[in-house]
């Protein structure tokens, strides 16, 4: 009895932790402009000062400064006049970088050229894109987008967030994928009409609170993997100005215990309207919504480049997840 009572104290004390997904979302598909403001300031090229790229010795493109002269920097403006303090003070401008998670300690070059002070580098203090919402939690005004990272162009490197925001776009045009190359929505992005705060940036999708009002749209119920099945489905996008249409996919299969989780199933575009205006999956579709018998399973991430009528989909579950961390 004695043996007994002490392991039902230890359940007591020790729970089970168990994860709590909604059983229903809003699905998305409407076109999202992204707006990162980076933790730092990321260097994404060079130039040359009297004939030689002064910077390269101590610098490499994807590296992000995030202190001068040991007092942080948060964006170009502040970068400029720290410079040029150090520079009226005769100081040595030494500068704080962030290399792939690595904190390196070392020196910013600067040339005078034609009477104007030089460092050699191209900077950016902000990431903008485009992308699709996949998902509003009616519950707690959760979302999930684009079902992959946001990655510096240069360096491939994950863009690290300090603050950011969704905001409205609508699409202008597209420019459509052909076999060996992948096309892209155009779009516009309205700066002043924020949907949401962007909260994490990882291999799974972004993801924040939703801010702007619900829209009045259906739910649908959330898909285990176990639920994905080869056949039909569809996808949820926008493919002119705000309008969010159905287009037919057909699945082809699924991958278990697969590290990519971005690849948790393949599809193929099978509606005919959809490729006649876009010729397949094209750069700004990811994220949208994948809908297989009237459940949600998951959403767009990856486009096959030599059979542009191929894709890969991330698991909703996946998503929701991360989304939980």
């Amino acid at each position: 009895m004695k043996k007994i009572l002490s392991i039902i104290l230890l359940s007591i004390i020790f729970p089970l932790i168990v994860l709590a997904y909604p059983t229903s979302l809003i699905a998305g598909g409407e076109s999202i402009g992204i707006k990162i403001n980076t933790d730092g300031i990321i260097v994404i090229g060079f130039y040359k000062v009297k004939g030689e790229y002064i910077a390269k010795n101590n610098l490499k493109i994807g590296d992000i400064i995030t202190k001068i002269n040991k007092i942080n920097v948060n964006n170009s403006s502040e970068l400029s006049n720290m410079i040029d303090e150090s520079i009226l003070n005769n100081k040595e401008i030494n500068i704080e970088i962030n290399r792939d998670g690595n904190i390196i300690n070392t020196k910013l070059n600067i040339e005078k050229e034609r009477g104007i002070y030089k460092t050699g580098i191209y900077i950016k203090d902000s990431v903008i894109g485009i992308g699709t919402l996949t998902y509003i939690n009616p519950e707690n005004k959760s979302y999930g987008a684009l079902g992959h990272e946001i990655k510096l162009s240069d360096s491939r490197n994950l863009v690290e967030i300090k603050t950011g925001n969704i905001l409205e776009s609508k699409v202008t045009s597209i420019d459509k994928s052909r076999n060996g190359y992948v096309g892209s929505k155009n779009a516009t992005i309205s700066y002043g009409k924020t949907l949401g705060n962007i909260s994490k940036n990882t291999n799974k999708g972004i993801f924040g609170n939703y801010t702007n009002s619900l829209p009045n749209k259906r739910t649908y119920q959330v898909a285990n993997f176990s639920e994905i099945e080869k056949g039909e489905a569809y996808i949820l996008t926008v493919t002119d100005n705000k309008k969010v249409e159905k287009y037919n996919i057909k699945i082809l299969d699924k991958y278990y215990n697969k590290k990519d989780t971005q690849k948790a199933f393949s599809f193929e575009i099978i509606d005919d309207s959809l490729l006649k205006l876009s010729g397949g999956i094209v750069q700004g579709m990811s994220g949208s919504p994948i809908i297989q018998n009237d459940k949600i399973i998951g959403a767009v991430t990856n486009v096959l480049v030599d059979n542009v009528k191929l894709g890969y989909g991330i698991s909703i579950i996946t998503m929701l997840e991360e989304s939980e961390k």
